[in-house]
């Protein structure tokens, strides 16, 4: 066993498919620029305490899962897929040891850029490394989508996937994975609304309007599936002008099942007048996130535009390298 352990695991954002996927249609997601990372020592006892900066929280786990805070309070929730990613992997090594995990994380949480499968994914990755275990990327996978379960009751699986493999992967639940050659630099401004989502309320609406007016929103998705098709050629093609004009079109497509709101409209047409090519929510709106696809030269003034409209711009790229070992 080695005497430390680092990991680092990519954020993510949804191109393409958001609300769509949970309905079995395609949905392009990349892996993107900031990163968790995760620090293991192990311990002389068998409690597992895990520390995060950015939730501001600490706690205990006993090896059997009872929990005592340290900071933060009873929150456990939120604590509980790391301890259950670092329990995984004991139990496959089959061993019985402490671990303090330490996690540093530059992802925004509950912003919809998958931070939770980020941190499991490399928690994963340097529990498994500490161990000296010789986890393959598809274990790692495997291993922390068991911990989102946590979390997600029926998490689709695309932002461990994409935070283990890194790059731009299609994914469809019937269909799984397929990574996508992409044949272009894709610049991104993030525009951070500041109006906290919530996933399971923006799922549950789109429920609703899919009982109610089932031939309609069936009638959406399929155009939503059409425009994935045709950015997978754009994204191998290098087609950017393009790309952002089905980025558009896949916002109204989002609009129309009534998950935008005033902030995140604001962001979307703020960054399109600054002249992005395209600009859309991304993830599962209600709030959270906005990205919009610019030409490099571009950038400042798009994420300019963005802070104008009182949001938080950030410029990120494409990170090809998925979850990695740091030493």
């Amino acid at each position: 066993m080695r005497e430390i352990s680092r990991a680092s695991a990519p954020a993510k954002v949804i191109l393409f498919g958001e609300h769509f996927v949970v309905y079995d249609r395609l949905a392009i997601v990349m892996a993107i620029d900031l990163r968790a990372c995760v620090t293991v020592k192990p311990r002389g006892d068998k409690k597992i305490i895990i520390r995060s900066n950015t939730m501001g929280l600490s706690g205990e786990f006993s090896f059997n899962g009872d929990y005592k805070p340290i900071l933060g309070g009873f929150e456990c929730i939120r604590l509980k897929p790391i301890y259950i990613a670092a329990k995984n992997v004991l139990n496959l090594a089959g061993e019985v040891v402490g671990l303090d995990i330490n996690i540093e994380s530059e992802i925004p949480v509950a912003s919809g850029l998958g931070s939770s499968a980020a941190v499991s994914v490399a928690t994963t990755a340097a529990v498994g490394n500490l161990l000296e275990m010789s986890l393959s990327k598809d274990d790692i996978f495997k291993l922390a989508l068991e911990a989102e379960r946590v979390v997600h009751e029926n998490p689709s699986g695309v932002d461990p996937a994409v935070s283990t493999y890194g790059g731009v992967l299609a994914y469809r639940r019937s269909g799984g994975i397929m990574r996508l050659k992409v044949n272009a630099d894709l610049p991104l401004v993030l525009g951070d609304t500041r109006v906290i989502r919530d996933t399971r309320k923006m799922v549950l609406h789109v429920s609703e309007i899919k009982r109610l007016y089932p031939e309609v929103v069936d009638g959406i998705m399929g155009v939503g599936e059409l425009v994935a098709n045709l950015a997978i050629k754009a994204l191998e093609d290098g087609d950017l002008i393009t790309l952002g004009h089905l980025m558009n079109i896949n916002h109204a497509l989002l609009y129309a099942i009534g998950v935008s709101n005033l902030a995140v409209e604001r962001l979307v047409w703020a960054a399109r007048q600054a002249g992005a090519l395209g600009a859309k929510i991304t993830g599962a709106g209600g709030g959270g996130c906005i990205i919009a696809l610019s030409l490099r030269e571009n950038l400042y003034h798009v994420a300019e535009s963005i802070r104008v409209a009182d949001g938080n711009p950030l410029i990120v790229n494409m990170a090809s390298m998925g979850v990695k070992i740091e030493g």
